[in-house]
């Protein structure tokens, strides 16, 4: 009896701080308005708010309330006015993206929205380092006019957040944009806030426009949950969080980290409402003490596809679709009526060509980045009469880069004598991936040339694959196609920069390395003492002719394969013997990872890995042979750049004029040690 009064006095005593914690926040909130409002509405003057410390934040809908503009037309300052859509306005968007996924999550997004818009866009993600560098790359490679990217430090958020207890599958990330007040800048007035997993069909300015439809005390705007999870009747003692009505969905949210920790401070045993399931439980319950501070939206501006929704009831025709939420861990495999017809238009943008994104808006004048300049300089410099014009404008093309498309454990602590194979490929080599995996334990670099249609299929073909999904050391860098020439030497440049290990093992993808060759390699670059040398090391390469082979599990195996008269034979032996010699000596070759760039001038076939091995004979690097390695070229059909070259005249003729610079460049850059080639050349 005494354990039971004990227990209905610990109730008492937690119902009884949670009604004065609430009362006391309601009462705080009423005090404290314009401290609230100046935290997102931006409702007093530029001056007033950096007086009284207030944040100049709003966040609309798919996240925000900005009830002011402090924007010009084209993004400027000026002065204060209602917000309402403008064409040629800046546009704040902030995203919180982590993790390789969510990377190619929000490419998705973000297609969507440029297919769509009118208006320069400036980007705000709240990153991990996986994702900084994923998405810094991307924008820098997309090169779309008139959109802006600023990146802020997860790491330096996760304090702010961490210590709340949360059984959302987002994890701290679907906390993270509760700190948005703090991570981004002090005289941003407006912003929308997304979700990676939506999907626009309309141009965001019309979301834009809706801040011009807040009152004053309104500072968010949201669409009210489609789904009975409030309600508290999905199932037998189901009991939320509080909640005005059905509540709110925040898959777009930002709420002041303030109301945050007045609710969840206090621990989940005073409030006595258990963990959280959802960072909008915080939201909700806020918003249930006062809903006016709310701009209910309507509610095809997130179709919810997450279980027991309703969002048939957002729309008559689908043509009245404003944004899709796949808001479910089921994503695209979520029951809907019409579940087809959204997850066709998510497809779309998910296979869309990016390079046609890259169109100049109307209204306002692009703000080009000096990368953009300089390249838009160099195009305007070519001279379209020359014979050679498409090989030198392929050279200047820039191509959209995806590092790290799949799942990657990055090395904590790389050993001094770790390698990483490095190769590239295009869809028609897929099928030596399985192989190459299982010849080769070690860490993998390689560079995929496809279109956005085919980094899809090649997504699920890896992950379909047992050999390939039970790998995280292989890194996979989509380089999205553009222009008519395999840029072969920029997709070495691409995976080669993207490896950690001290040194690099450049081949290609259709060579097979001897079984045990990374640990090998390991050895003999610490009883070479490569560490303290500039040497390169050859692996010898031989070719078969039979589709099917028996690898052969060591050296005496493939030297008694020889003396049978049958394959393997030297690598390119039976067409392209000067490979093994001087002067075209192209082996394959450990180096260190700081070693020379290929020359990327040369695209398509031809002379792209013999200009990368006489740089390093240049750099007066040691070429050494590995007595007891071996590598075997697998027999496939010829490729579309190589039959140019045996067909067309003009191709080998430029090709030469290619050979020619090089040297010259050469010698302008090694001096002597380099004249020896430009003097063979004019000697042949």
């Amino acid at each position: 009896m005494l354990r039971s009064w004990r227990m209905k006095l610990k109730l008492l005593l937690a119902t009884v701080t949670l009604a004065v914690l609430l009362s006391w926040l309601y009462l705080f909130v009423g005090s404290l308005e314009c401290e609230w409002v100046l935290l997102f509405a931006a409702r007093d003057s530029p001056q007033q708010r950096v007086g009284r410390g207030g944040r100049g934040l709003g966040v609309v809908a798919l996240g925000g309330a900005g009830l002011w503009k402090l924007t010009d037309p084209c993004g400027g300052v000026s002065s204060l006015k209602k917000a309402s859509f403008v064409s040629g306005q800046l546009l704040h968007v902030a995203i919180v993206c982590a993790g390789h996924n969510a990377s190619r999550d929000v490419v998705t997004l973000v297609k969507s929205i440029l297919f769509h818009r009118k208006n320069p866009l400036h980007f705000h993600f709240i990153t991990d380092s996986v994702a900084h560098q994923i998405l810094q790359t991307l924008f820098q490679t997309w090169m779309v006019p008139s959109i802006h990217v600023s990146f802020y430090n997860a790491d330096d958020l996760k304090p702010e957040v961490s210590w709340i207890p949360n059984k959302h599958y987002s994890g701290i990330y679907g906390l993270m944009k509760l700190t948005l007040t703090k991570a981004l800048p002090s005289n941003l007035s407006k912003v929308i806030v997304l979700d990676t997993d939506i999907t626009f069909a309309t141009d965001i300015a019309e979301l834009w426009a809706v801040f011009g439809k807040f009152s004053d005390k309104q500072v968010i705007g949201l669409v009210e949950n489609q789904s009975d999870w409030y309600l508290g009747n999905l199932w037998k003692n189901h009991k939320p969080w509080p909640a005005l009505g059905r509540g709110f969905n925040t898959g777009e949210r930002g709420l002041p980290g303030w109301a945050l920790q007045l609710m969840v401070h206090p621990g989940e045993a005073a409030l006595g409402m258990g963990r959280l399931g959802k960072a909008e439980d915080i939201f909700n319950a806020v918003i249930k003490q006062d809903p006016a501070l709310v701009y209910r939206l309507p509610c095809f501006w997130n179709v919810q596809l997450s279980d027991h929704t309703r969002s048939e009831q957002c729309y008559t025709e689908v043509s009245d679709l404003k944004v899709i939420h796949w808001n479910s861990p089921k994503k695209l495999r979520v029951k809907n009526k019409h579940v087809e017809f959204f997850r066709n238009l998510y497809l779309t943008f998910l296979e869309y060509d990016g390079n046609l994104l890259r169109r100049e808006l109307f209204g306002c004048a692009s703000l080009p980045s000096p990368p953009s300049d300089q390249l838009q300089q160099a195009l305007e410099e070519l001279d379209e009469d020359d014979p050679c014009y498409d090989f030198r404008r392929q050279h200047l093309t820039q191509h959209r880069v995806h590092l790290f498309f799949l799942q990657y454990e990055f090395l904590a602590l790389p050993s001094p004598t770790d390698v990483t194979l490095v190769a590239q490929l295009s869809m028609d080599r897929l099928q030596m991936l399985e192989a190459i995996c299982k010849h080769w334990a070690g860490p993998i670099s390689l560079a995929l040339y496809m279109s956005d249609a085919e980094a899809q299929q090649f997504l699920r073909y890896a992950q379909a694959s047992e050999v390939l999904s039970a790998r995280r050391n292989v890194a996979y860098h989509i380089v999205y196609k553009e222009g008519q020439f395999y840029p072969i030497n920029l997709l070495r440049n691409v995976a080669l920069a993207n490896t950690q290990t001290p040194y690099v093992f450049l081949t290609d993808i259709d060579f097979l390395p001897m079984y045990g060759l990374y640990d090998y390699l390991r050895n003999s670059i610490q009883q070479l003492e490569l560490p303290r040398r500039k040497a390169a090391l050859i692996v010898p390469a031989f070719e078969t002719l039979h589709y099917r082979l028996t690898f052969p599990k060591s050296k005496a195996e493939l030297l008694s394969m020889l003396d049978m008269a049958g394959p393997p034979h030297p690598a390119e032996a039976s067409f392209a013997p000067l490979c093994l010699g001087a002067p075209d000596f192209e082996p394959y070759v450990v180096v260190r990872r700081d070693c020379p760039k290929y020359d990327q001038r040369f695209v398509g076939f031809g002379w792209n890995k013999v200009s990368h091995i006489m740089e390093l004979d240049a750099q007066e690097y040691e070429l050494l042979v590995l007595p007891n390695a071996f590598m075997i070229h697998m027999p496939h059909a010829p490729s579309f750049d190589i039959s140019k070259f045996r067909l067309s005249a003009g191709y080998r003729g430029c090709l030469q004029t290619l050979r020619e610079e090089f040297h010259q460049d050469l010698s302008r850059r090694y001096g002597a040690a380099a004249l020896k080639y430009l003097t063979a050349e004019r000697s042949l």
